[in-house]
């Protein structure tokens, strides 16, 4: 067993060896390489089942019992200073490599069918191997140097990978946007990093915890500085997870294919910064006010998330908004405490938002017989309806995910979720109200998109809808494509009806084995037998305070709050069903009626035009005026002091003559001139 744990180190390497090597075979002998897609695919997967074997092998020796296992080396050190780098294996890094580990490998499997005919096959292939590697680098890591490192890797294959058909303005202007955004939050973060060292002298988690709460309990170190530490220090996972206001970027990464959607917002960068979260615990749990930023921040970003999402058309742009709402419940969950409760919410929403995006992605693909040249139009919900009866497994999935998110029992949210709000409401009641609206909401906006999507009259060879939606000034949600670059629909396609078909087998059958989590891990973290819990603990909480707390369980409080998490949330699926599948209620009229609300929500409560006039424009503004200032006064200066020196220059070579009687008259008009000025004064 103790050479499983010596050889934990190719977890990473392994996918990291394999994009590698398919990047050499592009970067040297491209043609041929991207002639053998099928055999760099095979290699990209194997390689990443490998680590995903290995994952689960050092998931089940935690869970017999084994000690956390460190392993490092010293990479620098000069004088007092030193640093080491090497790997963790914990409960935590268990969990959060076998969740990794298996939604890349599913969603690497569903690559194959989605992207089959895309020029880039072998190159996305190499992406997401290189991803993966770079956060199960930042899983195993000991310290948070060696995160920070891992940190920007994460981000940079987000900017490769968002961007990914660079050829298209969207999706170009997406990957910087991503890009641009989080290097606010990861500046905050090095600052934060660097202010603790400077205070504590050390990277490792519960050093740098430990002594920075000594030395605000002694008074060596002002709590406000503490605390602007703990601050800058969450910047870093507020960019990352979406939260608000550094959030803008995750819609907007839509623009890349479906399967790193899926891969982002389950189990790669949006977790990486809850991660982050925890692993900081030991420095946050000692700084209340930091931790009351991280609750509200959560709990505000839960509310803004679910409250845009209802009025989207575009599936990807809703399944996006949605995902910022959950992260949002999880990051909350980590300020009020309730540790477990937001890693658990981190581990069952990995699953079934996977499946979600991946079925969206099945939705586009089977959309696009229908949609011909105007492939904005495959993932607008306004020209579907009706897929149930053509892509019955997408459907099934879809429903499935959806019930879980939704939060109805017995399904994996269910139990996750309403760990959440239970803890938000011991800790203030006032997040658990806030919460507890946002899971009626979310169950509203989810099953718009299922009844919009999957009920009803298929409206795809609906020409007049159509045209309709191609109209200059309809847009189909943040970063969609332009219209002017879409193709005329009275092209040929249009004159033929034309049906969704069901994905093929690697695509459907993702989809089915993430089905099968989203049902039955909840059954991990129940109240009365909270199996997750006992494993994941809060550092410094020991298995006896976890089953004392345990057997304080209490039936009629959780019947009383379960219950009304479910009702709401089963309100809210009723009111949807009543104004998108019976139509029994008219939306577009109370969309008329509460203009301002809507208009508000739909565009995104106006952030991005907030955030381009003040930082995109600002910035254009202020660099004319720093370009007037260095045209007008630098440069004018420079000039000036050019045309003294000319004009002087040009005064004094007459006085330059060569001829040794002129040089004397001056020396003697010069002294001539003193004497007198001495004799008058």
């Amino acid at each position: 067993m103790e050479l499983l744990y010596q050889y934990a180190w190719l977890i990473p390497v392994l996918p990291l060896a394999g994009a590698m090597l398919v990047g050499l075979g592009l970067i040297t002998f491209n043609q041929a390489t991207n002639k053998l897609r099928q055999a760099n695919a095979i290699l990209i997967v194997s390689a990443l089942g490998g680590s995903m074997v290995l994952s689960f092998a050092l998931l089940w020796s935690q869970l017999q019992g084994h000690a956390p296992y460190t392993r490092t080396i010293q990479w620098a050190s000069a004088g007092d200073f030193s640093l080491n780098m090497g790997y963790i294996i914990d409960p935590l890094t268990a969990v959060m490599l076998a969740i990794v580990t298996t939604v890349a490998f599913l969603v690497m499997i569903y690559t194959d069918g989605y992207m089959a005919h895309d020029d880039g096959y072998v190159r996305f292939y190499a992406y997401l191997s290189i991803f993966s590697a770079s956060m199960l680098g930042l899983v195993i890591s000991p310290n948070i140097v060696q995160i920070y490192i891992f940190w920007e890797l994460v981000g940079m294959c987000s900017y490769l990978l968002v961007g990914f058909w660079y050829d298209r303005k969207p999706a170009a202007d997406a990957c910087q946007k991503a890009f641009v955004t989080n290097r606010v939050g990861d500046f905050g973060l090095l600052l934060g990093i660097l202010g603790i060292y400077w205070a504590t002298g050390s990277f490792e988690f519960e050093v740098m915890g430990e002594r920075l709460h000594s030395l605000v309990e002694s008074g060596a170190l002002s709590a406000t500085l503490a605390t602007i530490f703990g601050v800058l220090i969450f910047l870093g996972p507020a960019a990352k997870s979406a939260q608000f206001p550094l959030h803008v970027w995750l819609p907007d990464a839509m623009e890349g294919p479906t399967p790193i959607s899926a891969l982002i917002h389950a189990a790669t960068m949006v977790a990486a910064g809850v991660f982050l979260i925890a692993r900081m615990y030991p420095v946050f749990e000692g700084l209340p006010a930091v931790m009351n930023l991280i609750a509200c921040t959560g709990c505000f970003t839960a509310f803004m998330g679910a409250s845009i999402a209802i009025t989207q058309n575009d599936i990807k742009k809703g399944l996006a908004y949605s995902t910022i709402s959950q992260l949002g419940y999880m990051v909350m969950a980590m300020g009020v405490g309730a540790y477990s409760a937001g890693l658990f919410h981190l581990m069952t929403h990995a699953y079934f938002k996977a499946m979600l995006f991946l079925c969206s992605g099945s939705v586009i693909h089977g959309m696009e017989d229908v949609v011909g040249h105007n492939p904005a139009l495959a993932q607008d919900m306004r020209v579907m309806g009706g897929l149930r009866k053509y892509m019955p497994i997408t459907a099934s999935c879809f429903l499935i995910g959806n019930l879980a998110i939704c939060g109805i029992p017995p399904f994996a949210g269910f139990w996750s979720k309403d760990e959440i709000l239970a803890s938000a409401f011991a800790a203030n009641p006032a997040l658990w109200a806030v919460s507890w609206l946002t899971a009626g909401m979310t169950a509203f906006y989810m099953f718009r998109m299922y009844f919009s999507t999957f009920e009803g009259e298929f409206r795809g060879n609906d020409s007049a809808i159509k045209r309709q939606l191609l109209q200059p000034g309809v847009v189909f949600g943040p970063g969609a494509m332009n219209v002017k670059e879409l193709a005329p629909t009275g092209d040929s396609h249009d004159d033929h009806d034309h049906f969704p078909h069901e994905s093929p087998l690697t695509m459907a059958l993702p989809l089915v084995l993430l089905a099968v989590p989203s049902v039955f891990i909840g059954f991990l973290g129940t109240p009365f037998a909270n199996y997750f819990e006992q494993f994941v603990r809060a550092p410094g909480e020991s298995l006896e305070q976890v089953l004392e707390h345990a057997a304080e369980f209490n039936l009629t409080e959780f019947l009383i709050m379960g219950g009304s998490s479910v009702g709401i949330a089963l309100l809210g699926i009723t009111l949807a069903s009543l104004m998108y599948l019976s139509r029994k209620i008219d939306a577009g009229a109370i969309a008329q009626k509460i203009k301002p609300l809507y208009e508000f929500s739909l565009n995104k409560w106006y952030l991005d035009d907030i955030n381009d006039f003040l930082f995109v424009k600002g910035s254009r503004r202020l660099a004319r005026q720093v370009m007037e200032v260095d045209l007008r006064v630098v440069d004018g200066v420079v000039n000036l002091t050019g045309l003294i020196t000319l004009v002087t220059g040009e005064g004094l070579k007459y006085f330059e003559s060569g001829r040794a009687q002129f040089y004397a008259l001056i020396v003697f008009v010069a002294v001539l001139g003193f004497a007198i000025v001495s004799g008058v004064s």
